[in-house]
């Protein structure tokens, strides 16, 4: 059983992968025991050339580096991570026992990101890591195309001025649902990305149709299906998306097969999709639209069971769902604490450059 704070930094896009590169077996051993999982994963070289060789293969999100080691040294490591591994913005955070101008200086001119001395506080270092990866990790989104994905995704949801944080509640409340049914983190990492992106196939529906105020005529409205067709294209390919993608395809679906694109029927639909239409709905329901007021617990449990009676939702799943509304309602709000990463910084970052502009 995965315990709650060790799924959450899954969700969350942990663990922060540390390469720690010390001839002192002491010194690496105090370092692992500082970096503790699930927060962090870490690897351990003793020697310089033995780092270099990790890291000509594998990937990480900071390297902790020891000054003075026997052989090559920290500022001889940290040279050839970034000219012969050309490994430009990886954080290199030099370890040093002395704090003299002239070898901060030295590891300067090596490139080191930053440096810390011994003896420090556990804090410290911790402090000093996650900096340097949270910097790496927004800047490594920069060049994601998994990344640009959400990022258009918040888009798609802020053009519709009416929906406030609809992507944010249905990751957060799919994520509440699938727990319940005892999912494995990685469908709930899935339904998490689903909240984000199951709309972006709007991207390829017309603004005139999209964010038209009033019923959309027959012609528009066979327009308006085919944007779960048009999602799933956008993110087939991306070996990450392989368990979210028939999410966006499938969460118009019915479980009598009246739904939309595919009209798939009963346990055919995929249980992703049928997990988040459910979320989907209840949050549509609990929250007020131009067209309807937010209605009340009472109210969305009497639509959701009714549906489930007419053939519409998997009757299950839809159980537990209300079953969750009855005994722990609370669950289904979105905390105002939660670290939602999924493409809200680099959609703010867009917006603060400019870039965007619905006005």
């Amino acid at each position: 059983m995965i315990e709650n704070n060790e799924l959450q930094a899954i969700i969350a896009g942990y663990p922060y992968r540390v390469l720690i590169v010390d001839d002192d077996s002491m010194h690496r051993a105090l370092e692992r025991e500082i970096l503790q999982p699930p927060k962090y994963a870490v690897t351990e070289a003793s020697s310089g050339v033995e780092a270099l060789q990790l890291l000509s293969t594998q990937s990480f999100d900071a390297v902790l580096l020891d000054k003075k080691m026997p052989g090559m040294d920290g500022n001889e490591v940290c040279r050839h991570i970034r000219s012969e591994l050309e490994l430009e913005l990886l954080p290199v955070i030099m370890v040093t026992g002395t704090s003299g101008s002239d070898g901060l200086s030295s590891s300067l001119h090596a490139r080191a990101s930053d440096f810390i001395s011994k003896p420090y506080l556990p804090e410290e270092l911790i402090a000093r890591l996650d900096s340097a990866v949270n910097h790496k990790r927004l800047t490594d989104q920069l060049d994601s195309a998994e990344s640009m994905l959400f990022a258009l995704a918040r888009m798609v949801e802020a053009k519709d001025k009416n929906t406030g944080d609809h992507c944010s509640r249905l990751a957060h409340i799919s994520v509440v649902l699938g727990e319940a049914l005892g999912l494995s983190p990685e469908y709930l990492i899935a339904l998490r990305r689903g909240g984000v992106l199951h709309d972006i196939g709007k991207l390829g529906i017309p603004d005139s149709i999209l964010l038209k105020p009033g019923k959309l005529t027959e012609e528009e409205w066979l327009i308006m299906r085919h944007h779960p067709e048009i999602g799933a294209r956008l993110v087939d390919g991306l070996k990450s998306m392989r368990l979210t993608l028939p999410i966006i395809r499938h969460h118009h679906e019915r479980w009598d097969g009246s739904g939309y694109p595919d009209g798939l029927i009963g346990k055919n639909i995929p249980l992703l999709a049928r997990v988040f239409q459910i979320a989907d709905i209840y949050d549509a329901l609990v929250n007020e639209r131009p067209y309807k007021p937010a209605m009340s617990s009472e109210q969305v449990i009497d639509i959701l069971e009714e549906e489930a009676v007419k053939g519409w939702r998997d009757p299950e799943l839809t159980a537990v769902f209300v079953d969750i509304m009855r005994q722990r309602p609370q669950d289904l709000e979105l905390p105002h604490s939660m670290d939602d990463d999924l493409g809200s910084d680099l959609f703010a970052y867009i917006g603060r450059t400019g870039v965007l502009d619905w006005n």
